[in-house]
């Protein structure tokens, strides 16, 4: 059997020790080093040759994400499992953006550890429910944001994709025809369309909303 060899970035010291006593207890992973940074990211790659990283995502100096981008520069292939307390789906999308192989919340480390990594060798995702949520959710808004939309814009967005004439939306948001007119015009300007038809379309198309 090969055994796994694990590189580990924690800054906190309890964890970090708890982290290496439980993968010590399954002979399928050695623990080859354990930070508490990852500044020296690339050297330490060199030096300890991992088949699989666990990296914290808030890092003293160089967050865990940065590290992720400095990795994958130069190994694409290498799993690398970001440990949080973030349940925050932007740091989520942020991380897998960046190359990130799974997700683990902290709290679930105890029970869900050896599992995870036996998911991203076998080519999966670890990513719990809950998680996979906010991703989705962080993946819809970056998308609503990269198109600019402003508050106002993606109420009337909304309203369009419910099927409302203008003059249903005017009476829903209290303001007058031709300030609705002037909003939709905004609207299909920076969806690059032309017609309602195609505004619904795109919207739902992309899960703007």
């Amino acid at each position: 059997m090969h055994v796994k060899k694990i590189l580990l970035f924690e800054d906190n010291t309890a964890l970090r020790t708890s982290l290496i006593e439980l993968l010590q207890l399954n002979d399928e992973y050695t623990v080859v080093g354990a930070f508490d940074a990852c500044t020296d990211v690339e050297n330490q790659l060199i030096q300890h040759q991992p088949d699989v990283i666990l990296m914290d995502i808030d890092l003293p100096g160089m967050t865990g994400i940065e590290a992720v981008r400095k990795i994958r520069l130069a190994n694409n292939q290498l799993p690398i499992i970001m440990l949080t307390v973030f349940e925050d789906g932007e740091h989520v999308l942020d991380a897998i953006c960046a190359g990130a192989s799974g997700y683990l919340l902290k709290k679930d480390v105890s029970e869900k550890l050896s599992e995870s990594i036996r998911e991203v060798f076998s080519g999966g995702a670890p990513m719990s429910g809950a998680i996979a949520k906010m991703v989705i959710s962080a993946m819809h808004k970056k998308t609503n944001d990269s198109y600019g939309f402003t508050k106002k814009e993606t109420e009337i967005l909304h309203l369009l994709c419910k099927g409302n004439s203008y003059k249903m939306i005017a009476a829903e948001t209290g303001l007058a025809f031709e300030t609705i007119r002037s909003y939709i015009k905004k609207i299909y300007e920076k969806l690059q369309v032309h017609s309602a038809t195609e505004a619904v379309s795109k919207a739902l198309h992309e899960k703007i909303l």
